[in-house]
Order: C-alpha cells, then structure tokens, then sequence
C-alpha cells in the first residue's frame, strides 16, 4: 500500500527563497521516506505530492 502526501507552496517571486523553500521542503520530506511523485506549478503556487510505502492493510 501506499501512502500520498501533498504540499500547497506559495511562491514570492522572489527566486532564491523560493529555491530555498523547496529545498527545505524537499529534505524535510526526505528525512521521513517521502518522494516526490508529482508536481504542478501555477503563477502563485507549486503544489507537490509525495508518496512512501505504507503499512500493509490489515
């Protein structure tokens, strides 16, 4: 089984605290067995799901 998690980022425009920002997120999320599965970015936003495997159902 697996297991979804997404992320709402709001972007500033502002590029290096936005490459900070993922960044952060990224390693974050890493550090608990999350991998990014997909993302999608609009003007404002950049959403990210990840995935990790989950506890079999029982």
């Amino acid at each position: 089984m697996k297991e979804y998690q997404a992320v709402i980022l709001k972007l500033t425009q502002r590029t290096r605290e936005d490459e900070d920002a993922l960044t952060d997120l990224l390693n974050e999320r890493s550090r608990g067995g999350w991998e990014p599965a997909m993302m999608s970015q609009d003007t404002l936003h950049l959403t990210v799901v990840f995935s990790r495997r989950g506890e079999p159902a029982r």
